[in-house]
């Protein structure tokens, strides 16, 4: 009996689970291009275009290894337009009587694929080190669920950096050595780029006749579309990024969007590499003494320990997690999230660096995107579906938990112990942005001060019931308490003229 083998855009792996338990000589492959899955949120044109480019040629190797694939593409005339209903024109063409596919990385496609209407086996997607059992089982009677303690159980799991039973180096994490702000003579190598060729001509064509009005540019586009160029890809950052990117990690600099990250998580989260192949590299580059304990092991701390912890939180906490507001945040996202004008020179570097290449650095978005949307009191939903919007790395399973819990504490403290939140003193640390903007860092109030230095403290007053006894917290309440009431009161009236000129849709 024909069944239907469905393969989505962010899982092209030979090794994918489906595939593994389909039959080639009798089963028939599905790979569709569908509105739905481009414009349930109005995703970067760019993450559009890798992900059907990627589609046509893995495809197309699949093909090559003999098995049937029925291809959809976008423009295709009898194009169902949406996952379940592709399933059904192919069942129909085919006479399938049922769909095997693995798991997706969104509780709202589960969903469709749960309640559609023909047989669906789901399988478990076992290209992730850790299986939900295996989270729940970690998981299970622990007062917090920190990611440092489950990162040090996939240490001991997948054997990376350890000897024996102790971690290289005598420690597990090197994080201290990673805070360095950039100087200023550094010359990032940056990503390896790819001329498209003519399969990625073609969707870009159609990318900008179809989703010309998603914010971001789509040209120059030069990402990896096969697994063969990301591999190019892995070995470039290896050779020439990993050495310096633990100490610069967190550094920031005007017109360096990459600085010495590896922006390999395109290419992890579509399938086209897998997470222990990229780990054993950096261990490989540091067994080879390459590259220092602390730039590889904060590298591998990203994947098997951040990247694997945030897929656990997000099924583990269920379907309703995406939609939690812990903070009872309201305000809508302002305008500067989506290219209009601002006076902060380090918002405006953030969101032209995602406009133009669909990507930031971890510390743009947690520390400059998502701390002022958190210190403005911006709606988390909001913030979170911006997200998911304009990052070509961004999938529901792991996006959700980074902002609705890491960055904007609105799962109430499942993944964070604090809120990430900082004055712009810590912006000005780690990068050149404020030696340009027309705000004044050192300025704490009045014209002209940072809007971080004063938001900051507002929120911490306004959810001052909720934190002040938080143990990571005190001193900064202490700090407050010191200052006398006539600053207060100027650090808090300042702050609301902000967030009037939000409400207002002003410049800021």
């Amino acid at each position: 009996m024909t069944r239907l083998v469905l393969v989505l855009g962010d899982q092209l792996s030979p090794g994918l689970s489906a595939l593994k338990k389909a039959d080639k000589d009798s089963d028939t492959v599905v790979m569709a291009e569908v509105r739905e899955e481009a414009t349930y949120v109005k995703h970067h044109p760019k993450k559009i275009a890798l992900i059907f480019a990627a589609m046509r040629k893995f495809a197309a190797e699949l093909e090559d290894d003999g098995w049937t694939v029925l291809y959809s593409r976008l423009d295709d005339p009898d194009n169902a337009g949406s996952i379940v209903g592709e399933l059904l024109r192919r069942a129909e063409e085919t006479g399938a009587k049922g769909v095997i596919c693995t798991e997706p990385g969104e509780w709202r496609l589960i969903s469709k694929l749960t309640h559609a209407p023909i047989k669906t086996h789901i399988l478990q997607d076992d290209r992730f080190i850790c299986s939900h059992a295996e989270f729940e089982d970690w998981a299970e009677g622990r007062k917090a669920l920190r990611m440092e303690y489950f990162y040090r159980e996939m240490r001991r799991k997948t054997g990376l950096l350890m000897e024996g039973d102790d971690p290289a180096g005598g420690q597990w994490n090197f994080d201290h050595d990673n805070r360095k702000p950039a100087p200023g003579d550094i010359d990032p190598k940056g990503p390896l780029t790819f001329e498209p060729d003519n399969i990625t001509g073609d969707v870009l064509a159609l990318v900008e006749a179809e989703f010309g009005d998603h914010f971001g540019t789509l040209r120059p586009f030069t990402f990896a579309t096969t697994r063969a160029q990301a591999l190019q890809a892995l070995d470039h950052f290896i050779e020439h990024s990993l050495p310096t990117f633990g100490d610069y990690q967190d550094a920031m600099i005007e017109d360096q969007p990459f600085m010495f990250h590896a922006i390999l998580s395109f290419y992890m989260n579509c399938g086209l590499l897998g997470p222990v192949e990229v780990c054993e590299a950096a261990e490989r580059a540091y067994n080879d003494d390459h590259a220092p304990i602390n730039a590889v092991e904060g590298f591998i701390r990203q994947i098997i320990g951040w990247r694997e912890y945030m897929r656990g939180i997000y099924f583990l906490e269920g379907d309703e997690y995406a939609a939690r507001n812990g903070l009872e945040q309201t305000r809508d996202l302002p305008q500067m999230y989506w290219g209009g004008e601002t006076r902060m020179a380090c918002m405006s570097a953030a969101v032209e660096a995602t406009r133009d290449h669909a990507y930031a650095h971890h510390i743009q978005r947690l520390m400059v995107t998502g701390n002022f949307a958190l210190i403005a009191g911006i709606n988390p939903q909001q913030v979170s579906e911006w997200y998911l919007e304009v990052y070509a790395d961004a999938y529901e399973w792991v996006e959700a938990p980074n902002v609705v819990g890491m960055s904007q504490f609105a799962d109430g403290g499942v993944i964070a112990s604090k809120p990430y939140v900082s004055s712009g003193a810590y912006i000005n640390r780690m990068s050149n942005y404020c030696k340009g903007c027309d705000y004044s860092v050192t300025k704490k109030t009045g014209e002209g001060a940072c809007p971080f230095n004063t938001l900051y403290w507002h929120f911490l007053i306004t959810h001052r019931a909720r934190f002040s006894n938080n143990a990571r917290m005190g001193n900064m309440y202490r700090t407050w308490d010191r200052m006398d009431e006539e600053r207060r009161e100027t650090v808090l009236a300042d702050a609301e003229k902000v967030l009037a000129r939000l409400d207002a849709g002003e410049v800021v």
